[in-house]
C-alpha cells in the first residue's frame, strides 16, 4: 500500500532508483532511454556532475532566503544571464517554481500593467483551442484543452479561444503557408474587434504547441502576423515557452527562430532540467517600468520564488548548454530524429505526421492516412504506445484528444540535448518496434 496520492491511483508504478546520462533505472534493474525527459524537462539527462556540484555548493552557502527580505547573488546572476540571451527588451525576470506558476504570473502582470496605465477595462484574454498553459485554475482557464478543462469549468474565469496554427489538419488544400497564416491572423483580429479592442488584455500562445497536440510548429510568418495584430490593438503578446523554450527547439528562446519578440514570455522545464523545480516569466522593459513608475509593487508572489538552490541549478544548466554548444547538437540530432522516424515509419498506414523543431518532435497517429481519420478513442492507442515503449526500454510522452480533446493520438519525443548519433538510432529503433507491436502494419 502506498500513502502517496499518485496522479493515477489505480496504476502501480515502477520505482526509479537511479539516472545515468540519457537513461533511468528502476528498482528491478531495468534501464529506460528517457526519450521525453519526463515532460520535456531533463534536457541534460540525469546525474550531470556540474549541476549536482552547483546544487551542493549553493546549499552549503545559502539554500533559501525569502524574497520579501533578500535577493541572492545566484538569482541576480541567473536573471542577468537570461535577460542577456532573451530577444528584444525582455529584460526583467520573475522566478517561480514551475510552468503553471509562470503563466499565472504572466496573466496577473498583464492585468496589473493595464490597471497601472489607466486601462482597467482591459480584462479579456484570448488563447487558442487545443493549447495547454498549465493546471492551475488561471492557466487552465486560458488553455484550450477541452478534456482538461471540462471538470472545472464552473471554477474557471471566462476566456476566449481562436483556431490553432495546425497545418497538418487545418490548412486548406491549395492554401499557401502565408495565406493560412493570414487567415489565422484575421480570425484573431476579428475576435479582438468582437470583444472590443480596448477590452482585450492579451493573446496567449505556445510558440511551438507541446503536450496537447504534439510539437506543432507555426507556419511561415504566422507569429509575426499575430504580433502585428496585437500591436494594432494595444494587446499584449504572451508566448508560452514552458515546454518549447530553453533550447528545446535549437534556440534558447523558441520565438527567436520566428523573429518575434513577445511582451511577456514564460519558461520552465528545461530552465532547470529537472534538477530543481524552477520556472520564470520574462517581461519587457515597458511593462516593468509601468509597474515601477506606478504602484511600485507587483501584487503577486509565492513562498519559493527566486529560491537560491533552484537558481543555482538553473544557472549551471544554462552555462552547460552554452559552453558545451548543445544548441548546435539539438539542431543536428533533431534533423536526424525526424528523418529517421520518417524513414522507419513513413510507410506505416497509421502514422499520419512527423513534425517539430529541434529535439521537440511529435508523431501523430491516424486510422487512415489519406483522410486523416482518427483512431477510435476507446482504443486509447496513446496509452498502449506508452506501455509498449516502456516494455522496449523507452520512455515517451503520449497524449490522446490531439484534434479536439477527444479524438486523435500522438506521441511527443523530447530527448536530452546530450544525445549522440547512436542514441537517436536506438530511440528510433525501439520506438518503431513499439509502434509495430501496438499497430501492426
Amino acid at each position: 500500500m502506498t500513502h502517496v496520492f499518485h496522479r493515477n491511483p489505480r496504476q502501480t508504478l515502477p520505482v526509479a532508483v537511479a539516472g545515468q546520462g540519457i537513461e533511468l533505472i528502476d528498482s528491478e534493474g531495468r534501464r529506460y532511454i528517457d526519450a521525453c525527459g519526463g515532460a520535456a524537462v531533463s534536457c541534460l539527462g540525469h546525474g550531470h556532475p556540474r549541476v549536482i556540484a552547483a546544487i551542493k555548493a549553493q546549499a552549503d552557502t545559502i539554500a533559501y532566503a525569502h524574497t520579501a527580505f533578500f535577493t541572492t547573488e545566484v538569482a541576480e546572476t541567473l536573471a542577468s544571464t537570461l535577460a542577456d540571451a532573451a530577444p528584444g527588451d525582455l529584460d526583467h525576470v520573475y522566478f517561480v517554481s514551475g510552468g503553471s506558476e509562470a503563466v499565472e504570473a504572466a496573466l496577473k502582470l498583464a492585468r496589473q500593467y493595464f490597471v497601472e496605465t489607466g486601462q482597467p477595462q482591459r480584462r479579456h484574454f484570448i488563447a487558442r483551442r487545443q493549447s495547454y498553459h498549465g493546471n492551475t485554475l488561471g492557466a487552465l482557464a486560458i488553455g484550450g484543452n477541452a478534456w482538461r478543462r471540462e471538470p472545472f469549468l464552473p471554477l474557471l474565469v471566462p476566456a476566449h479561444h481562436v483556431s490553432p496554427c495546425y497545418a497538418y489538419r487545418d490548412q486548406a488544400a491549395g492554401e499557401t503557408d502565408a495565406q493560412y497564416a493570414q487567415r489565422l491572423a484575421d480570425e484573431l483580429e476579428a475576435k479582438i474587434v468582437e470583444l472590443g479592442s480596448d477590452t482585450v488584455a492579451g493573446f496567449v500562445a505556445e510558440t511551438v504547441v507541446g503536450a496537447t497536440a504534439g510539437a506543432v510548429p507555426p507556419v511561415a510568418d504566422y507569429l509575426q502576423r499575430i504580433r502585428a495584430v496585437c500591436d494594432r490593438h494595444g494587446v499584449l503578446l504572451i508566448l508560452d515557452e514552458v515546454m518549447s523554450g530553453m533550447g528545446r527547439t535549437g534556440h534558447l528562446f523558441a520565438c527567436a527562430e520566428d523573429g518575434v519578440v513577445p511582451d511577456i514570455v514564460t519558461i520552465a522545464k528545461g530552465l532547470g532540467a529537472g534538477y530543481q523545480p524552477i520556472g520564470a516569466m520574462l517581461s519587457s522593459r515597458r511593462i516593468h517600468d509601468a509597474i515601477v513608475g506606478g504602484s511600485g509593487f507587483f501584487q503577486h508572489g509565492h513562498t519559493y520564488i527566486g529560491h537560491a538552490t533552484a537558481c543555482a541549478a538553473a544557472l549551471a544548466v544554462q552555462r552547460t548548454i552554452v559552453e558545451d554548444r548543445l544548441l548546435d547538437n539539438v539542431l543536428v540530432r533533431g534533423e536526424q530524429l525526424r528523418a529517421q522516424l520518417r524513414a522507419a515509419l513513413g510507410d506505416h498506414p497509421n502514422v499520419g505526421d512527423v513534425r517539430g523543431r529541434g529535439l521537440f518532435v511529435g508523431v501523430e497517429f491516424v486510422a487512415d492516412r489519406a483522410s486523416k481519420a482518427t483512431l477510435d478513442p476507446a482504443r486509447k492507442t496513446h496509452a498502449a504506445l506508452k506501455r509498449a515503449c516502456m516494455e522496449h526500454g523507452l520512455l515517451v510522452y503520449p497524449m490522446g484528444g490531439t484534434v479536439d480533446g477527444v479524438h486523435g493520438d500522438h506521441v511527443l519525443l523530447a530527448p536530452p540535448f546530450i544525445c549522440g548519433e547512436s542514441d537517436i538510432d536506438r530511440i528510433v529503433e525501439r520506438f518503431a518496434d513499439a509502434v509495430r507491436t501496438v499497430l501492426p502494419a
